[in-house]
C-alpha cells in the first residue's frame, strides 16, 4: 500500500510568512475557497453607481478562484508527492466593493509570501496566473464604473 504524508495546516492568517511551504500553500487554498464564497456573496449585494460593472467583475472572479486553489493544491500535490491538509477557516465578510478591494490587496500579499517560499517554478507560474486574476478584478472594480 502507498504510504502517503499529510500535512495539517491552520488557516492562512494564522499560518503567516514564517510558516512552512506545505502549511502556507493549504492556507492559500483554503483562503481561496473561502474567498470565493466571500466574493460571490458581495457580488449579489452591490448596488449604485457602478454595480453593474462591480457585479460583473465579481462574478468573473469568484468562478476563477476555486479553479485556482485546485490547481494550486494538485500541482503542489504532485509536485511534493504529499497530501495537504485543510484547517476550517470561515470566509472573510465583504459589505463593499471597497472591503472587496482591501480584500484582494491582502490576497496578493499572501500570493507573494508563497511565491517567496515555493520551491516548484511551475506553481510560481500558475501563483502569477493568481495574480494576474487579483489585478484584474482590482482594475475592474477601481476603474470601470
Amino acid at each position: 500500500m502507498l504510504k502517503r504524508d499529510v500535512v495539517a495546516t491552520t488557516s492562512y492568517s494564522t499560518a503567516g510568512s514564517s510558516a512552512n511551504c506545505d502549511t502556507m500553500t493549504a492556507a492559500c487554498a483554503t483562503e481561496l475557497m473561502n474567498a470565493a464564497s466571500s466574493f460571490h456573496k458581495l457580488h449579489l449585494k452591490v448596488k449604485g453607481a457602478g454595480a453593474y460593472a462591480a457585479h460583473k467583475a465579481l462574478n468573473d472572479l469568484y468562478d476563477a478562484l476555486p479553479d485556482h486553489a485546485d490547481t494550486l493544491v494538485e500541482g503542489y500535490q504532485g509536485a511534493s508527492e504529499k497530501l495537504l491538509d485543510y484547517s476550517e477557516a470561515a470566509p472573510r465578510t465583504l459589505n463593499t466593493v471597497e472591503e472587496g478591494i482591501a480584500y484582494l490587496r491582502d490576497m496578493y500579499q499572501m500570493v507573494n509570501a508563497l511565491q517567496a517560499k515555493m520551491p516548484y517554478s511551475e506553481l510560481v507560474n500558475s501563483l502569477d496566473t493568481l495574480k494576474d486574476t487579483i489585478n484584474s478584478a482590482k482594475y475592474k472594480l477601481l476603474f470601470l464604473k
